[in-house]
């Protein structure tokens, strides 16, 4: 799935990263992506989108909650 990150310090002081659904083009020389969960917010960071798993598994590491439903969806509507 391609995404973009979001870096974001827990109550503890630690640096999550949030995975958000990339919702818009990029060749990889913007700093503002849009995201599937907003229509009005994006994640400004320089650099491409990744191709990034459902299932993570490096420790630090998570889905947004609306992009992962979003993502659910729009499989389940096209597996009908």
């Amino acid at each position: 799935m391609l995404a973009t990150q979001e870096r974001v310090r827990t109550e503890g002081g630690a640096t999550v990263l949030v995975w958000h659904k990339s919702a818009g083009r990029c060749d990889g020389q913007c700093d503002w992506h849009p995201i599937a969960c907003s229509d009005t917010e994006g994640i400004v960071a320089p650099g491409p989108k990744q191709d990034i798993p459902l299932r993570l598994d490096k420790p630090g590491e998570r889905w947004c909650p609306d992009c992962l439903d979003i993502i659910r969806s729009a499989r389940r509507t096209s597996e009908k």
